[in-house]
């Protein structure tokens, strides 16, 4: 009599959760993100997890002005284009989420891979710091610098200070608003910044400043070279 072996189904090994503090690879971060709920977030910073803490009003309100501040630069600069909370695969030991972004599409330093991430390094990213202070101004700052972040501004909401840095001899430099209050970006041409009124929560004001530098010489020369590449 032949014994009959029952062979049984092979069980799958669960994708271990994702947890602040985890030293990952890249790869095994994205393999556990995969696995993780819709509206979970975390970053890959200089190979360590951060988990997001929930989001309240203090950082959403913010984040919603600074995207509406952006996303109407972009409107009028064909060949830019902006992202929310996108995930960027800047390096082998970093893959953050930034809080706004803004890129030059065409001939700029990050591309959108065929799985629909951004990679490489988008020419200005923006952070809202509330319970990530430490870590916007700290690794993360660090990872952006090294990578070629050429603008990068950071609101710390609890402070409701505004800090915006500019790339200079592989430095970060912190830039300051001139007489009238103004900050102008050199990456984006016409994308100037109305800090106290952004600060205030004045955004009437914030976009009227942003109307001047789009009715600026330098933004339609950049335009022009954007769209005869």
């Amino acid at each position: 009599m032949v014994a009959m072996v029952l062979h049984q189904p092979a069980r799958s090994v669960p994708v271990p959760a994702l947890a602040s503090g985890d030293r990952l690879t890249r790869a095994e971060f994205e393999r556990r993100y995969q696995a993780t709920p819709e509206k979970f977030k975390a970053e890959l910073i200089e190979g360590i997890v951060y988990v997001a803490s929930p989001v309240r009003a203090f950082h959403g309100n913010p984040h919603f002005n600074l995207i509406t501040w952006l996303g109407v630069y972009s409107a009028a600069t064909p060949g830019t284009s902006g992202a929310d909370n996108t995930t960027t695969r800047l390096d082998l030991d970093n893959e953050p989420q930034p809080d706004a972004l803004l890129r030059i599409e065409t001939g700029g330093t990050s591309t959108l891979s065929e799985d629909g991430y951004i990679e490489g390094t988008p020419e200005l990213i923006a952070e809202i710091a509330t319970s990530s202070a430490a870590i916007d101004l700290g690794d993360k700052k660090n990872a952006y610098r090294r990578n070629g972040v050429q603008e990068y501004l950071v609101w710390q909401t609890f402070e409701n200070h505004f800090s915006w840095f500019r790339l200079q001899s592989e430095e970060f430099v912190l830039i300051e608003p001139d007489g009238s209050g103004i900050i102008r970006s050199l990456t984006f041409p016409g994308l100037w910044l109305a800090v106290t009124a952004l600060l205030e929560g004045r955004m009437i004001d914030v976009l009227n400043a942003l109307q001047m530098g789009l009715a600026s010489p330098e933004h339609q020369a950049f335009v022009q070279k954007l769209t005869h590449r």
